[in-house]
């Protein structure tokens, strides 16, 4: 049930490089031709352009701006669905990699050779994105825009609502907002005549996250919150007009875009939606999948042989977990300790205050084992919320939406406490783990805080590095001083196996013709998920394909290098210098992380 934030999930669905609607693109940045140019003189030029390419794509894309802390364009919101935007998103590709292919990368090395790399990756993968028509697909219960703006426009999000300027801001932004439905809208469309539709099992989810976040009066919609909570320090003037802007923003534009696109979800999209559910029903779907497959795992595997390591691993961990039945001396099968686990009381949270307060309590005893294997800790806050009601019933067990770079907003773990009885005691400490320290905050916060490196890579990365690691994580609770529990330690390999069964669902799903049944059945079978986690997780799988195959795929490679590296290095090894290692550069493709570790044995052999 780990996963990453809903905002994240769906920039991470919008191109990687965002364009504004100007009438033509940008011209392309000037460079010289060098050939005898030194390494040095390169990397400066290079950082220049990186400087200049993060820049537009911050002016592009002003929501992941936000996102990151950079409050510069928070009264923007370009219509990123269009046409026009699609055509200049490709020029902007285009732009950048002619740009980039005119330098020689033959005597770069260290960062600036990374920079390049990455660079030079993510921009022919964004390319080569576009010959697939996601965009006329572009809702579902898991990617659900009009879900992110309320997180945006509630004032418990990204957006900020502390001084008079913010709150103009929203009015303006959130003015944009009809246009972007109404284009979503005419995209749906499109894709109802070409087949590129959703799944219709999924569509009928949409329906009531819309209901819930549509009120009769201003006043009882999440949107009207930053209102009821203004600052005592504004004027009575400032809060006056404030009121009735935003009382006539929601009730003339904001209600009714969302009541407009609820009646088109329910009324004419839902009963064209596909009964299937995979991607290779979809018109030049199986290529579809192989391209997001590749992208998620960083690696050239096809979904035949991730399919087959899923398979094997299922097979590996159920003998760990029999293990741990012999240890409490549980009698019966596998599948009957599967259910134990799922239906006994005794592994209930008592409410949702004593949910949290063991949350905190962990907080507390994961930060004392810290030291013993980190020697590089993030500055950046951290705090324990619940998810908010309104999505609780189709979010993840837990996320982690990461820090604002000026340090505004803390790292949140979000721990969702809806249908409390599926909560599982036994699956907190692996879930904390994983998803807040040592797991998705110490490596989104470490990236964000490098210094001497580009932007791009300090808010980008690969979902095999950042879930991969957050998985491998999971391993090291009883070096931190968890896990001391059995039933606890079987949350561990039940986390483990639930990424393992990810990659044979993930791929049947959408390679193989598997149903959503078939899916949910073999998930019931192999694993002590509940009906609701295995539902939710299903779906899930559906609505973004390929992305549940990049944690085990990551976590394997990073666990398979730690190996190698205390084995040759022998007493030489250093489990903090090692994580330095993996942390320090930020997210890296599988491939450039093996090598870069290869280069750091060797040099430690001497």
């Amino acid at each position: 049930m780990k996963l990453r934030p809903l905002a994240l999930a769906i920039l991470i669905a919008l191109p990687i490089a965002l364009t504004a609607c100007t009438a033509e693109p940008p011209a392309a940045p000037m460079v010289a031709a060098a050939p005898t140019q030194t390494a040095e003189a390169k990397a400066q030029q290079l950082d220049k352009m990186y400087g200049e390419f993060w820049e537009e794509t911050l002016k592009r894309n002003p929501v992941q701006a936000t996102f990151v802390g950079d409050n510069r364009f928070n009264d923007q919101l370009p219509n990123f669905l269009s046409p026009q935007y699609r055509v200049e998103s490709i020029a902007f590709d285009n732009k950048w990699i002619a740009a980039f292919k005119a330098i020689d990368p033959g005597n770069l090395d260290g960062q600036a050779r990374l920079s390049y790399d990455i660079m030079m990756r993510n921009l022919s993968l964004d390319l080569e994105s576009y010959q697939f028509r996601t965009d006329l697909m572009p809702l579902n219960q898991f990617n659900n825009i009009a879900g992110l703006f309320v997180q945006l426009g509630s004032g418990t999000g990204a957006q900020p609502f502390k001084t008079v300027a913010d709150y103009d801001n929203w009015l303006k932004r959130a003015g944009q907002a009809s246009a972007l439905f109404t284009q979503m809208q005419a995209n749906m469309r499109e894709g109802v005549k070409t087949g590129m539709v959703q799944p219709k099992i999924l569509m009928a989810k949409v329906v009531p996250q819309l209901d819930a976040l549509i009120a009769a009066k201003p006043e009882a919609t999440l949107f009207w919150q930053p209102i009821a909570n203004l600052p005592k320090d504004f004027s009575d003037a400032d809060k006056a007009h404030l009121a009735e802007a935003y009382r006539k923003l929601i009730a003339e534009q904001l209600m009714p875009a969302y009541k407009e696109l609820r009646r088109y979800v329910n009324d004419e999209y839902l009963p064209a939606c596909r009964d299937t559910v995979g991607l290779d029903a979809l018109p030049n779907g199986a290529a579809l999948y192989a391209y997001d497959a590749k992208v998620s795992t960083t690696t050239d595997m096809t979904p035949a042989q991730i399919h087959q390591i899923g398979l094997d691993e299922v097979a590996r961990i159920h003998g760990e977990m029999e293990k741990v039945m012999a240890q409490v001396g549980f009698k019966g099968s596998l599948q009957d300790f599967f259910k134990f686990m799922d239906t006994s009381k005794q592994f209930q949270f008592k409410s949702e205050k004593d949910l949290l307060d063991r949350y905190n309590a962990l907080l507390e005893k994961v930060n004392a084992g810290v030291p013993k294997l980190f020697a590089t800790t993030p500055k950046a806050k951290f705090e324990i919320r619940p998810v908010e009601a309104f999505r609780a019933k189709s979010a993840a067990g837990g996320e982690y939406p990461g820090p604002s770079e000026d340090g505004s907003r803390p790292g949140i773990f979000y721990v969702n406490t809806y249908d409390l009885p599926t909560r599982k005691t036994w699956d907190m400490e692996d879930l904390f783990l994983h998803e807040a320290i040592p797991g998705h905050h110490f490596q989104i916060s470490i990236q964000q805080e490098l210094t001497g490196v580009p932007a791009f890579r300090r808010f980008g990365g690969d979902t095999a590095y950042v879930e991969g690691w957050a998985l491998y994580t999971e391993s090291l609770g009883k070096e931190l001083g968890v896990y001391t529990d059995p039933y606890m330690y079987f949350g561990r390999l039940q986390g483990e196996l639930w990424r393992a069964i990810r990659l044979v669902v993930d791929t049947g799903l959408h390679s193989k013709g598997w149903t959503r049944e078939q899916v949910i059945k073999y998930m019931r079978d192999n694993s002590a998920v509940s009906e609701t986690d295995a539902v939710a997780e299903a779906e899930r799988y559906m609505a973004i394909p390929g992305q549940a195959l990049a944690y085990k795929v990551g976590q394997m490679t990073i666990s398979r290098l730690r190996a190698q590296a205390e084995k040759e290095l022998g007493a030489k090894f250093d489990i903090r210098e090692f994580h330095d290692q993996v942390l320090k550069d930020g997210s890296l493709p599988m491939s450039v992380l093996e090598a870069k570790i290869d280069r750091w044995i060797a040099s430690k052999k001497g």
